[in-house]
């Protein structure tokens, strides 16, 4: 299974519908975003993404972490969201 990559610039419909489908397949979804822009924009996907899979009966929670991933040669640190049905 990929990550979710989430940049300011995603449209977040499509990334919600990307956490949605990831979920109903997996059961298991992970998101990360560099940034204040890319978190904002994978905050607001999640909270969409909770609201597409209530309609299927799918309640689902989400654990933050930070993680460092590598980017240019260049150490950056990321925040994980790691989603899951409750």
């Amino acid at each position: 299974m990929d990550i979710i990559k989430v940049s300011a610039n995603s449209r977040t419909s499509a990334v919600a519908g990307a956490i949605a489908g990831v979920i109903r397949e997996h059961k298991h979804a992970e998101v990360q975003a560099i940034g204040a822009g890319a978190v904002n924009q994978a905050i607001k996907a999640l909270v969409l993404a909770t609201g597409y899979l209530k309609n299927d009966g799918i309640n689902i929670v989400c654990i933050p972490e930070f993680v460092d991933v590598e980017i240019d040669g260049k150490v950056r640190t990321a925040i994980k969201l790691i989603v899951e049905p409750r």
